[in-house]
């Protein structure tokens, strides 16, 4: 779709003719929009801004900690720098990656997440907060495995990958479902067992979100919500730890100094911030009160820190990434990069909504962390890498696809020489290539060498 057309003569002749006149800011912007590389661009700047802002916010929010811990308050900044950067790796591989090439992961995604989620029943497994996500890796004391991180990633990988396949069977409402749903329910009933429900229910955000943009009846859909938010409420049911959790959410007064504090310390954070917050640094809930400032609840020592203008600006920031997420998936001529840009919008949108939620205590608190923002190693590195099949799908744009490839095959521009020149301008004789002198009447009698005179 063309977003910019060439202005008929009627349309001209209306326009100033002012040398001094510039165009509007919104045609600028539409005319930055209608670049071929547009899309790609939107993810770079915004997800670039979020990570720098994000580890900014970690050294702030976990100095305390890391000085009471490990008596270094970098020390969890410095392992963020070190993921960041493995992250970012990750990242530019996948985004010059053709789309034959990630075909060949979505597989090999999908069956090492369930060899991961699989080690959470080995003495391998670690627990923390009630429950059991992470993996032990021998020798490795300063990095843990999360398995359900990876599985999200399979879940929008090797989902593209199959519905693209299927692509000329999906009108019927079997081949829409299987197998599909069959194969990545094991990869959430495996994450449930672990007992993290806050990512089993960003997968299903990404599951229904796929589901939705292949064109799965609305009916069929909403059937799906339903034993899905039925299982949710059977999983909470089950739990004494949810069950409080929810019902501290139904009334948030009632045990603030318990199972409470977390939440109301957040919105004490945010209240506290004002227009321009207390200043870089100058946070006071993460002081011991607000236990995971640097994690789950970092959003809240933005806002006390930079104020609702450090919020506003977190909240833009997201918007335009899910703008160009859901850009590409749009503008996408394929069904592998069309679901895949779809499920990776999905999810980084499903989760920072979930996150900002249960810090503005709109939500249960569920322990998910806000993409790009918060602090975590295994969850930085997925992030990255599902940023990096973003990129590369923006590449697979149409427009995209044939710019780049008249740049890759115009000739590159010949090797140039600076002549340099005299005061006067002309030429330095230095630089001028001598010629050879004029041949005398002598010279041109003489015959060549080897050669012998006529007669």
């Amino acid at each position: 779709m063309t977003i910019l057309s060439s202005p008929s003569s009627s349309d001209r002749s209306a326009e100033p003719t002012s040398p001094d006149a510039s165009p509007g800011v919104s045609s600028s912007l539409r005319q930055a929009l209608a670049h071929p590389l547009a899309s790609f661009w939107l993810v770079v700047v915004s997800a670039g801004l979020l990570l720098a802002l994000g580890t900014m916010m970690v050294l702030s929010a976990s100095s305390v900690v890391g000085q009471v811990e490990y008596d270094d308050p970098y020390y969890y900044v410095k392992r963020q720098i070190v993921f960041l950067v493995a992250g970012l790796g990750a990242l530019w591989f996948l985004a010059y990656r053709p789309p034959r090439h990630l075909r060949v992961l979505a597989w090999v995604s999908w069956f090492v997440s369930v060899g991961l989620l699989l080690l959470l029943f080995t003495p391998l497994a670690v627990s923390a907060g009630g429950n059991t996500n992470w993996v032990a890796i021998p020798g490795l004391d300063f990095f843990n495995i999360q398995p359900s991180e990876l599985a999200k990633l399979s879940i929008v990988l090797w989902g593209a990958d199959v519905l693209d396949r299927k692509e000329k069977l999906l009108e019927q409402p079997r081949h829409l479902l299987v197998p599909y749903v069959p194969m990545v329910g094991v990869l959430v009933g495996l994450t449930l067992v672990g007992r993290d429900l806050g990512t089993a229910v960003v997968m299903g955000v990404i599951i229904l979100a796929v589901l939705w943009m292949v064109g799965t009846p609305l009916r069929l859909l909403a059937l799906l919500g339903l034993l899905a938010a039925g299982g949710a409420a059977a999983l909470v049911l089950t739990s004494e730890n949810r069950v409080n959790r929810f019902l501290l959410f139904l009334n948030p007064v009632e045990d603030t100094d318990g199972i409470g504090m977390q939440p109301t310390l957040g919105v004490w954070a945010l209240a506290s911030g004002g227009w321009w917050g207390v200043g870089l640094g100058a946070s006071r809930q993460k002081f011991g009160g607000l236990v995971e400032a640097h994690t789950d609840f970092v959003f809240a020592i933005i806002g006390e820190e930079l104020g609702l203008v450090g919020t506003l600006t977190v909240l833009t920031l997201f918007l335009v990434l899910g703008y160009a997420g859901l850009r590409i998936a749009l503008r996408s001529d394929t069904t592998f990069c069309r679901m895949l840009a779809a499920g990776i919008t999905a999810w980084f949108m499903g989760q920072a909504l979930i996150n900002l939620a249960v810090v503005l205590r709109l939500a249960p608190v569920m322990g998910v962390p806000l993409p790009f923002v918060s602090y975590g190693g295994a969850a930085m590195l997925v992030n990255l890498a599902a940023l990096g099949l973003l990129l590369a799908c923006a590449r697979e744009e149409p427009q995209a696809r044939r710019l780049l490839k008249r740049r890759s095959s115009s000739p590159r521009p010949r090797m140039t020489a600076v002549v340099p020149q005299t005061s006067t301008g002309r030429t330095s004789p230095a630089a001028t290539p001598s010629k050879p002198p004029a041949a005398t009447g002598r010279d041109r009698r003489r015959p060549a060498p080897g050669t012998r005179r006529r007669r």
